[in-house]
């Protein structure tokens, strides 16, 4: 696995992170461009909440973890100057979208605008000392606390009473998100929130008889025979477990790393694609058609998050099989998503074949995070290997 290491830091240092830094920054308006295309040129200049965010919390953790380059801190800085300025609406909720010049275009009906906002300004304030961004950082987190039982609020379309049903990715985000803002939380806090989204991850979304984690439940964690109850979304539960895997190392609990794996390894077994390799986007748990038309799309996110599980799972157990699925998703990752015509940042959407169905290299979906997280996370993670975890 050693021979990974440099190349990964690499793509991450001479492509990914020259890529945005030339092309996505926005120095007349302040934030950051997302819609670029295979060379990098702008092909729409509207604003998203959460990939600015996403974009600040990247440079912000590049100076604080990689390198304190001065450059990656002002980029930083660029991106926090624009969402402090126009992010928010009078509840302290952030827009989904903007203009080029921070006018709002979408209402702040999606609280992952909240979850990369406060992520991003938590990472931010640990490299300027900031009191402000801090306290951004913390008032975002508590709103969404506040939110977590009903996220979209009067935007959700459901009717209420009828089919309530409660999705797995917010407690997924705040696994993550509970540890990147832990320098800012008091113990208790922290504590007691951990224990939660565990509970919620692992007991409640997660089923026994499959092995897997659906995407949506019902309030009490019942099984919902319908489209959304019975959609599987690999990619989600494959991420889910780095997070856990970090939760578990801090809790010096080894049998949750185990089961971790354990659950890792089914979704990849579940997801892949015989046929044409890769991760599928979506399955129904029973086998049924999917109502999403996109459920055999190939996204970046998916495979490169599953590069990071697989490679936290070899270096805290030292177990092969990590090993062995980290050498296939590279392959087919690397071959597939990889530009190597154009260099820079690699493609976000292939077809089930793998052949690149959207060449640009972001847009309303696809920013500056994924791909750099993952670079750094596997690079960083695999230097360890020598040092695995005690656990």
């Amino acid at each position: 696995m050693n021979k990974y290491i440099d190349i990964y830091k690499n793509e991450l240092l001479n492509e990914i992170v020259p890529f945005w830094s030339r092309n996505s920054l926005d120095k007349d308006a302040g934030g950051y461009f997302t819609c670029l295309d295979a060379k990098g040129n702008v092909y729409d200049t509207d604003k998203f909440a959460w990939l600015q965010g996403r974009q600040i919390w990247t440079y912000s953790m590049l100076f604080d973890k990689v390198e304190a380059k001065q450059e990656w801190k002002d980029i930083a800085e660029l991106g926090a100057s624009f969402m402090r300025k126009n992010g928010r609406d009078e509840n302290g909720d952030w827009y989904f979208s903007f203009t080029k010049r921070g006018k709002p275009l979408v209402q702040p009906y999606n609280i992952f605008s909240d979850c990369f906002a406060s992520m991003g300004f938590g990472a931010l304030c640990k490299i300027n000392n900031s009191d402000e961004d801090a306290d951004i950082a913390l008032k975002t987190f508590n709103r969404i606390l506040e939110r977590r039982n009903n996220p979209k609020g009067k935007y959700s379309k459901g009717f209420p009473g009828t089919r309530d049903l409660k999705n797995f990715s917010l407690p997924m985000i705040l696994c993550n998100l509970s540890l990147e803002l832990e320098h800012l939380l008091d113990k208790s806090t922290i504590d007691g929130l951990i224990d939660e989204v565990l509970h919620e991850v692992m007991s409640v979304f997660y089923q026994p008889q499959s092995g897997l984690i659906l995407e949506n439940v019902h309030h009490d964690g019942s099984f919902s025979d319908s489209f959304e109850g019975r959609v599987v979304n690999p990619g989600h539960i494959i991420e889910a477990m780095w997070f856990i895997m970090d939760l578990a190392i801090r809790k010096n609990d080894k049998a949750l790393i185990d089961k971790a794996l354990e659950i890792a390894f089914t979704a990849l077994e579940f997801g892949w694609d015989q046929q044409h390799e890769g991760i599928l986007y979506f399955k129904d748990i029973k086998g049924h058609p999917v109502q999403q038309l996109e459920w055999d799309q190939k996204l970046w996110w998916v495979h490169v998050e599953a590069l990071v599980t697989m490679a936290k799972g070899y270096a805290i157990t030292q177990n092969e099989k990590c090993a062995v699925w980290f050498e296939k998703l590279h392959n087919y990752t690397w071959k597939n998503f990889r530009d190597a015509e154009n260099g820079g940042e690699w493609y976000g959407y292939l077809n089930r074949r793998g052949e690149v169905s959207i060449p640009a290299k972001g847009g309303k979906w696809k920013g500056c995070f994924h791909i750099p997280r993952a670079l750094y996370q596997v690079y960083n993670t695999l230097e360890k290997v020598a040092e695995p975890a005690k656990i």
